[in-house]
């Protein structure tokens, strides 16, 4: 019922419209002031009507002119005359279901823009209002607060300040201000309170936090975040009170940026919505030529009204953006976003996918593929011991390698059961919502690390339950002096460098198989004696083929993979994934010039006079090849701008390629990148698909009207019928129905 209500507070000509239809019924003749005219004498009821007429064209011509000036074809036309049609033949009733059929058609419009956009509009609703502004002294003033020459900030003096002049000093649950979003200035300490939004980009002040990003990139799991980490805006906070300190305005942080994909993608109109307007312009010519053809056959100007009154411009003014904007809100919610609707248009044209390598067919940091122990390594320390203490230690390092060995580090600790488990005792949680949580179990046999430092670019030495572990060059490990050598100078440094590699090189002598090309190790040490070689590789995500062998299903031609790695590394990984055109060892320029030269190749192919026709007709062309690029890093941004389609690969936490991009993966999953094509072509089918029933539907109509088969009040009903049909098909772009051609395709 609410929805009703608010529905006719947005169209309030249609509860009028429908009240209208009382005293039409009830006092159509009554003529408390006499007869008029004898060929025009409407009574009561009937001027009523006539009012409503007037005003709903009146309220066309307006709109229409604001369409044309805006460069859309409009096709009111086609009821402002049958309005006029219908009173002037006294058909009054036929008058009102027409202007019935305006209003509701508003009302259906809006109802159906808001049934699409719902996706959308729920992300704009999640979006932070308000911010809680820590009030302390010493934490405002943003980055302004004087500090000690320690490095810390001022906190006591500026309590002792505030006392001397006399301001109140409120440590209690009074120490924030709650203040809009916008206020939030760069610098200024916020408190996040457990189950609140984060209203601003941050870095993190407390020692630790939990916090859900299903809101950004979906990820299901919360991430658990330390002091410095950065805190992104839209990420919802666990069960503890965060602390943060902000590192961007309201406008710049990452959730709003998604805000602005969302809302410019929203606005925008795609090619073939114009498309639909210029379908406006033959339909409305067919439509006259019926309702005239009819009038001089028929000698009455009755079966004019009843042809125009079916003449339904709904399928083009409304199904066909409804269509688009359901599309969209359907990629929203796949966690796919785009910048316009032009975008949605052409991605469901790809004809060639241009694929970075590293990070995007493959998984963002090397794996640990194996463990092969040196061979005076007892047999009693298993590998998995091995990459627990690497795992350990790595844990502090920065190096490239290092995440990789930690992960592996991790599932070596779950298979020697050593990772950290919970006693089964609870205790009160004491934060605001108070709850159960579990106490660490004191029995258990979790590894202690200490005494951690790091040698940049050669390794990384710690104690792990006291045993001394090294990792890294073999140099180091093996306590080379060279590895501890100083140097002061750059050619000191370069040949300091020469000889580490020389030993790494020296280090591959050891074990009987040879790294392959896409191979990397590093090694390691306990307490002071080798212990093995730990290999690792970049590993192409588990749904990269698939990925590659859908877009084939869907009929994308061709798909290449730009890298700047050797031949030998790039081959393997395009083998595994299922890519035969590789382009390797490129600069960011030469992949610029690659995906350039793919496009200009495939727009110079010929093109029949009637296609040419078509295109001028509709205002582009009807087969056009169109180029798109997927990477995710920072120097992926110039070869994004330069392709059709630019679509850049995020974990949700990081904008630098996705400012390049049109399309926008907030999930980094490489099998969005075929459902993006997917859902992109089946939006356009149901579009034309809605917009050719609508007016296939009227044309019969208009037909039968024009041979009597339909009276003139009838044919409005029925033609608000086909408005109704017409605006459910476009509203099926929101939903997947599989099709047996694309039955494997992922939804």
């Amino acid at each position: 019922m609410k929805k009703i209500i608010d529905l006719c507070k947005e169209v309030p000509l249609l509860p009028l419209t429908i009240l209208a239809a009382i005293p039409l019924a009830l006092i159509p003749q009554w003529r408390p002031w006499g007869h008029i005219h004898p060929a025009f004498d409407p009574g009561v009821g009937e001027w009523i009507i006539i009012l409503f007429v007037a005003w709903t064209i009146y309220t066309s011509i307006r709109e229409m002119i604001e369409s044309i000036r805006h460069g859309h074809v409009g096709v009111d036309l086609l009821a402002i005359v049958a309005l006029i049609s219908t009173v002037c033949v006294q058909q009054y009733w036929a008058s009102w279901a027409v202007v019935l059929m305006v209003a509701s058609g508003e009302a259906i419009e809006s109802y159906a823009q808001n049934k699409a956009r719902g996706n959308l509009t729920a992300l704009i609703k999640a979006a932070p209002q308000q911010a809680h502004v820590v009030t302390l002294p010493g934490a405002t003033d943003g980055g302004n607060t004087e500090m000690t020459e320690e490095g810390f900030r001022k906190v006591q003096q500026a309590v002792e300040q505030a006392q001397r002049e006399g301001k109140p000093i409120n440590m209690g649950n009074g120490h924030f201000d709650t203040v809009p979003v916008n206020d939030v200035k760069l610098g200024s300490v916020l408190i996040v309170l457990p189950g609140e939004i984060v209203p601003v980009d941050g870095q993190l002040l407390s020692g630790t936090a939990s916090v859900d990003l299903s809101n950004i990139n979906g990820e299901p799991v919360p991430r658990t975040l330390f002091a410095g980490a950065k805190v992104l805006s839209g990420s919802i906070n666990g069960s503890t009170t965060m602390m943060l300190r902000t590192t961007s305005l309201a406008a710049d942080s990452q959730y709003q940026q998604i805000l602005k994909l969302v809302s410019s993608a929203e606005e925008s109109r795609a090619a073939v919505v114009r498309t639909a307007d210029m379908l406006a312009v033959p339909f409305t010519i067919i439509s006259f030529a019926i309702a005239i053809v009819a009038w001089i056959v028929s000698g009455t100007g009755l079966r004019f009204a009843q042809v125009l009154v079916l003449a339904t411009p709904c399928p083009l003014l409304i199904a066909a953006p409804v269509a688009y904007v359901a599309g969209t809100a359907r990629l929203a919610k796949q966690k796919i976003l785009i910048k316009s609707q032009d975008v949605l248009e052409n991605l469901g044209r790809v004809t060639h996918v241009f694929f970075d390598k590293t990070g995007t067919l493959t998984v963002k940091q090397p794996q640990v593929v194996r463990v092969e122990k040196a061979k005076d390594m007892p047999a009693n320390v298993s590998e998995d011991e091995i990459l627990m203490l690497a795992g350990m230690v790595e844990g502090f390092s920065v190096h490239v390698l290092a995440k990789g060995i930690v992960a592996a580090g991790k599932e070596a600790m779950a298979r020697l059961h050593r990772l950290p488990s919970s006693s089964g005792k609870t205790a009160n949680d004491g934060n605001l919502n108070t709850g159960q949580r579990e106490l660490p179990n004191p029995n258990e046999d979790y590894p202690v690390v200490g005494n951690v430092t790091e040698t940049p670019g050669k390794g990384v030495t710690g104690m792990v339950d006291g045993h001394k572990v090294e990792v890294g060059r073999f140099a180091f490990v093996t306590e080379q002096s060279i590895a501890s050598q100083e140097v002061h100078t750059a050619q000191e440094e370069a040949r300091n460098e020469k000889a580490m590699e020389q030993a790494d090189r020296d280090a591959a002598k050891l074990w009987p198989t040879k790294l392959e090309p896409d191979e990397m190790a590093t090694y390691i040490a306990i307490d002071g004696k080798f212990a093995a070689r730990i290999v690792l590789r970049d590993v192409p995500r588990y749904d990269a083929q698939q990925a590659i062998a859908e877009l084939r299903e869907l009929g994308v031609k061709e798909e290449t993979m730009l890298t700047g790695d050797k031949k030998a590394s790039a081959m393997i990984i395009a083998n595994e994934v299922g890519i035969t055109d590789v382009r390797y060892e490129l600069l960011p320029q030469d992949k610029v010039n690659a995906v350039r030269e793919a496009a200009a190749a495939e727009k110079t192919g010929r093109k029949s006079g009637w296609e040419r026709f078509l295109a001028k007709l509709l205002g582009e062309p009807i087969h056009r090849d169109v180029t798109m690029m997927v990477g995710d890093g920072v120097n992926d941004s110039p070869v994004l701008a330069v392709a059709d389609i630019g679509m850049a690969m995020t974990d949700g936490t990081s904008t630098a390629a996705s400012e390049s991009a049109e399309v926008v993966i907030m999930n980094d999953d490489i099998g969005a990148v075929p459902l993006g094509v997917k859902i992109a072509r089946q939006t356009k089918q149901r579009m034309l698909q809605a917009v050719l029933i609508g007016i296939a539907l009227a044309i019969v109509g208009m037909v039968c009207a024009a041979f009597n088969l339909i009276p003139v009040v009838v044919g409005a009903f029925l033609q608000e019928a086909i408005d109704v049909v017409s605006i459910l098909w476009a509203l099926t772009a929101l939903f997947n129905r599989k099709q047996a051609s694309h039955a494997g395709i992922r939804t």
